[in-house]
């Protein structure tokens, strides 16, 4: 039978692992979903989801995220929710309610308060000296306070031939409280059909909400695509149109795979991503935009790895 995994940034590795060893014994991708981007949200040195999150212009640890079942179609999310240890299991909480599936602000963190969910302060020490920096930085250098924008987002196939989407994000860094980007929106951050397969998105969620790509790429593999070729065609048409209209496009990079556990990406950035599935263990790769509305996909190095963990764990001053 057929299983695979795949989430975006080098950050998802460890829960990929995880997901994937969950796969092989024949649990759903539901659980594996979940458990791949809780052990991202756990993690204190990812500034961009979860404990360890960076906050936004008040010092205020909002976040998203979405949960996905790509068999029934059932969607739950979490838009601005705080002081909440993991909001991807509370996003499948709420994928199970027919109504009131999406919460917002106070009304999503009461509810996870309701339903027995974990409370923690997920605003780190290390954190919050980021956030005091960059204060001092905008004030002192007259700096564009916006930086970070990397969501979690992963696609699971199980053995039973079901597939599940999942995203999860601290948002940008310095936003606005009560921004909301793409990551909890249904055909934007994330998409899944079960038949056919699953997308998600990370990037500059402001500019990755005029496509809907997630969707988008979804539906090209429904009329036969290759992931690889739909990730292209979506996510570089889409780049030329937003330019040509827009003026710019920010960062965004995309993720599918197929009912075959078959895999691509697309990016206008570089951007890594872990991957396996049932042939191929999982790895890091590292992707480009090529020529030609196409994408370069290298291994990763020993020496890039060395330093990301350097750069991620590096003393604040």
């Amino acid at each position: 039978m057929v299983w695979g995994a795949i989430a975006t940034w080098r950050m998802a590795h460890d829960g990929v692992v995880k997901a994937l060893d969950l796969l092989e014994r024949k649990q759903h991708s539901g659980d594996a979903v979940e458990e791949l981007i809780k052990t991202v949200e756990d993690y204190p040195y990812y500034k961009s989801v979860g404990y360890g999150g960076l906050p936004n212009a008040e010092g205020i640890l909002e976040m998203d995220a979405a949960f996905m079942d790509g068999d029934s179609f059932k969607i739950g999310a979490v838009a601005g929710i705080t002081d909440v240890s993991n909001p991807i299991s509370v996003a499948r909480k709420l994928s199970d309610d027919k109504f009131n599936s999406f919460r917002v602000g106070e009304g999503a963190t009461r509810y996870a308060m309701t339903e027995g969910f974990h409370r923690k302060n997920m605003l780190t020490e290390r954190a919050h000296k980021i956030w005091e920096k960059r204060l001092k930085e905008i004030h002192e250098n007259n700096l564009n306070p916006y930086n970070g924008h990397d969501t979690v987002g992963a696609i699971t196939l199980d053995q039973m031939g079901s597939m599940t989407a999942g995203t999860s994000s601290s948002g940008l860094f310095m936003k606005k409280p009560g921004r909301v980007g793409d990551s909890p929106l249904s055909g934007s951050g994330f998409y899944v059909d079960s038949q056919i397969g699953g997308a998600t998105a990370t990037g500059l969620g402001e500019d990755l909400m005029k496509g809907c790509l997630s969707y988008e790429i979804v539906r090209l593999m429904g009329e036969g695509l290759s992931p690889q070729a739909a990730c292209d065609k979506a996510v570089y048409e889409f780049h030329d149109k937003l330019t040509a209209r827009y003026g710019k496009a920010g960062a965004f990079s995309l993720i599918a795979m197929n009912k075959a556990g078959e895999w691509g990406v697309a990016t206008n950035v570089e951007f890594t991503f872990s991957v396996g599935n049932d042939k191929e263990a999982p790895q890091i790769f590292i992707a480009n935009m090529g020529e030609n509305h196409t994408t370069k996909i290298e291994s990763i190095t020993q020496e890039w790895l060395d330093a990301y963990e350097k750069r991620i764990k590096a003393p604040i001053e």
